[in-house]
């Protein structure tokens, strides 16, 4: 009976992925698989655990702090700060061979921090830097893959939602995995911008600085007045949001809810609240809080027929058969997750590949946590990576007519290498993600 359950096993998963192929949505393919090849192994009889599981879904607390994270974003995307934050820090680095698009790779570290919306941050950046980077004469790729790469920071840096799906798929504490995704995340845009810099130093024709004309017409003053009042609100959000939640004054609930209020108040005083925002705002973080929370209930049917057709001791078997011990487990998976982020996005990777390795490296004393920022640093290729990339489809949409998607598969590649050389320092130095949640004390 055992390889019979198993080879369904195999089946199921052949089938998910080969729904996946034809186009069928993510949710609903993990809904069909799980309980078609439930039905096949078990009757309905496995099915009576599902209500309760959904129960539990909808019930949980930490899935509070996803709608309200994502409100803070879309209410600082939908009111327009993003805008004039851009401009001033491209007027500050343009300066530089390479400096516009390291402003961009820091407006990307800071509305990675407030947003965390890959989607938003890259469309905000495509409309209003690709034109001018064009214009100002930068390399067509050199600008796509800047602006991808920059757009998709804010799923490793907190408050990310990969991070907070993880801490639920791992049992570990939200505000531990955000203290720890500091110096990953810190790590991955030093390393974009030393790569951007030597490449202006090597190459100063792809990143030409602003012209002085363009610099003389708005004096320092200004510039750093500017600066502070569009800049200077949104960090304090963040300070105030993340530093809560890594110092213990406030949890992950609970720190969102004060940066939802927060953002209200930051577009209210810059005079960019209205209730036309206010309505636009609500209706997005409906729908995105919608679609993944649906995904999350659909992904509990499969993971129940998975496991009940054993599947976990596929797994096991596969890990008993490589060679090297537990680091070849490791980067094992760690292949297995870049693969599938050519194909599948990064909420189903999580829900699929990663409950699968658990029961098998963490009883072997890997360091859940920095297990957890590997997961998050390769889940970032995910973005980027051709054909299914969806960082490369929101900037297609839009990008100039001028810009190929030869331009934007060109412009990603060395930054998909980029975050592979930071998940190889990360691997070789784990203190990069636990140094800060041990001198918390967590």
């Amino acid at each position: 009976m055992m390889p019979e359950v198993q080879t369904l096993a195999i089946l199921m998963l052949v089938g998910f992925f080969g729904l996946l192929m034809l186009g069928v949505p993510v949710a609903i393919s993990l809904a069909t698989t799980g309980f078609l090849f439930g039905v096949m192994g078990f009757g309905t009889s496995l099915f009576n655990l599902v209500p309760a599981r959904l129960f539990g879904v909808a019930t949980g607390y930490q899935w509070l702090a996803i709608p309200l994270f994502i409100f803070m974003g879309v209410m600082l995307e939908k009111s327009r700060l993003a805008d004039d934050l851009l401009d001033v820090m491209g007027h500050i680095a343009g300066r530089v061979r390479g400096g516009m698009a390291v402003g961009i790779v820091l407006f990307g570290v800071l509305m990675g921090a407030t947003t965390g919306i890959v989607g938003a941050t890259v469309i905000t950046l495509g409309l209003l830097t690709l034109p001018t980077l064009i214009r100002r004469g930068y390399d067509k790729s050199v600008s796509c893959g800047v602006i991808c790469a920059s757009g998709t920071l804010g799923q490793i840096i907190p408050p990310s939602l990969i991070l907070i799906l993880l801490a639920d798929i791992m049992q570990l504490s939200v505000g531990t995995l955000f203290a720890a995704a500091v110096g990953p995340g810190m790590l991955l845009a030093a390393v974009y911008i030393i790569y951007i810099l030597v490449l202006g130093w090597r190459k100063p024709h792809l990143m030409p600085p602003i012209s002085q004309d363009e610099l003389d017409s708005v004096t320092r003053r200004q510039l750093w007045v500017r600066f502070f009042k569009v800049a200077v609100p949104p960090v304090m959000l963040v300070v105030a949001v993340l530093g809560s939640i890594i110092a213990g004054i406030a949890a992950p609930t609970e720190a969102a809810s004060m940066g939802a209020l927060g953002s209200i108040v930051v577009a209210a005083v810059s005079r960019r609240f209205t209730w036309t925002v206010l309505r636009d705002v609500v209706r997005d973080t409906t729908k995105i809080t919608a679609m993944m929370m649906f995904i999350l209930m659909c992904a509990q049917v499969f993971a129940l027929t998975f496991r009940g057709l054993h599947g976990e001791d596929l797994i096991v078997k596969m890990f008993n058969m490589l060679p090297g011990g537990v680091n070849t487990g490791i980067w094992f998976m760690m292949l297995l997750i870049f693969v599938l982020g050519f194909f599948v996005e990064w909420i189903e990777i999580s829900y699929i590949a990663v409950p699968l390795f658990l029961p098998i490296l963490l009883p072997l004393g890997v360091d859940p946590i920095w297990l957890a920022m590997l997961i998050t640093l390769n889940l970032q290729s995910s973005f980027l990576t051709p054909p299914f990339g969806w960082a490369l489809f929101y900037l297609k949409g839009v990008a100039p007519p001028e810009v190929t998607t030869s331009d934007l598969y060109r412009g990603v590649v060395p930054f998909i290498a980029m975050q592979l050389v930071a998940l190889v320092l990360l691997f070789l130095y784990p203190s990069i993600a636990t140094w800060l949640p041990k001198y918390i004390g967590w």
